[in-house]
């Protein structure tokens, strides 16, 4: 099974390179959400924020879509805005 945590840290960690080398505040914003995410739901692994059965996860249809829609964004706006540059 894929573990989102180690995932989602490394996104967090990639995104907050992305913004100590551009220094675009949106790097930083898509960070702290993929940093929030990992805390999040290393508490549900815990069994913090659930008490039992957490397997259907009802809240994630909300979580993912935000969170990939905004990662989305930001990698298309960073293109752009590279390809720009080189013009």
């Amino acid at each position: 099974m894929i573990q989102p945590i180690p995932i989602a840290l490394f996104l967090a960690l990639s995104m907050a390179i992305g913004w100590r080398v551009s220094g675009r505040r949106a790097f930083l914003v898509v960070a702290l959400l993929w940093l929030v995410y990992s805390v999040y739901e290393y508490l549900m692994y815990a069994r913090v924020l659930c008490s039992g059965d957490c397997n259907i996860r009802i809240d994630l249809l909300l979580i993912y879509p935000a969170l990939l829609g905004s990662t989305l964004w930001l990698a298309v706006a960073a293109t752009v805005r590279a390809i720009k540059r080189r013009r």
